[in-house]
């Protein structure tokens, strides 16, 4: 089997698309085409479903996918440990993170990581929580920056820092009124029981984000269920819109430091004193390469000296 093969079927699985996946592999979608069907007849069974759309893989192309990626895992690790041995070339780390911690902690993190190693490429793949995990689980990160709790049969991590969460309220909202919160201000968060708001409007994140099941959690503990009236992918998002009056959200404290809009929310602290702990995850038993190591080493020390 060649590595082009798994690479053109690994692409059409992942945009579930023959014309989306012959864009981003720079060839004619009935090359594309004809290639998966010639691959096909190796196999002896078709790998995907096309009578729907978007596609499906069939059960025989989910074995292939699985095993073409364990393949092509096994290959980087053996071309990371031979780089690291004869240090031939520069070195590379791919690095998994959600857009918001790219932009209020990686923004940070990476000038000084190429200050200190000029020579390592860097790529960086943003998504959600559950996706850079499974990033990380099929070798197309070497880490990806997640959130307590996480599955320790199948990852290895380091802890980062605790980020303490905060309710974002709407500025006309009677406990803001009662309690004196002004919006924006962030130096002022009493606690406030979340049983308070069990009639509340909420704006929660996506189920792809660990965030949605901590509201709930949370809302279960103090005997209510939220009532969601939009669900957003965007942190930010739910920031601006709780500012607007739309419902309270959950957020974490560092995104209320960085972000600032037009009309801001308040805030407050809540009973329980919820947080989560942000840690930096790898695959239990997969080769970090020297270029990882560096990066997490950098990432660590500036954690301690900015955050902690």
């Amino acid at each position: 089997m060649e590595f082009r093969q798994f690479k053109y079927v690994l692409k059409v699985a992942e945009e579930r698309n023959f014309s989306t996946a012959a864009k981003k592999l720079y060839i004619s979608q009935p090359s594309l085409s004809q290639f998966i069907q010639k691959v096909e007849e190796k196999v002896g069974a078709p790998l995907f479903d096309r009578s729907v759309s978007p596609l499906k893989l069939t059960y025989i192309g989910s074995l292939y996918v699985d095993n073409a990626r364990a393949i092509m895992d096994l290959q980087a690790q053996f071309e990371q440990r031979v780089d690291d041995t004869l240090n031939v070339k520069q070195g590379r780390v791919t690095i998994g993170s959600s857009p918001f911690r790219s932009a209020y902690l990686l923004a940070r993190v990476l000038p000084l990581f190429r200050e200190k190693h000029p020579q390592i490429d860097v790529i960086l793949q943003e998504d959600n929580t559950h996706n850079l995990e499974d990033r990380v689980l099929h070798g197309l990160t070497d880490l990806s920056l997640s959130l307590m709790p996480i599955n320790e049969a199948l990852f290895d991590y380091d802890t980062l820092f605790e980020e303490r969460m905060l309710l974002a309220v709407p500025p006309g909202h009677p406990i803001a009124q009662q309690w004196g919160l002004r919006a924006g201000d962030h130096s002022y968060t009493p606690q406030v029981p979340l049983q308070a708001f069990n009639e509340t409007p909420f704006i929660q994140m996506n189920k792809g984000h660990k965030l949605h099941n901590m509201l709930q959690k949370l809302c279960e503990k103090s005997g209510f269920s939220p009532n969601v009236v939009l669900e957003t992918e965007s942190m930010t998002t739910a920031q601006a819109l709780a500012g607007a009056g739309l419902g309270a959200a959950l957020l974490p404290e560092t995104l209320v430091y960085a972000d600032h809009f037009e009309k801001e929310p308040c805030y407050c602290r809540l009973d329980s004193n919820p947080g989560r702990t942000v840690v930096v995850v790898y695959r239990k038993g997969r080769y970090l390469s020297r270029a990882t190591r560096a990066f997490v080493q950098t990432l660590k020390e500036y954690v301690q000296q900015h955050i902690q």
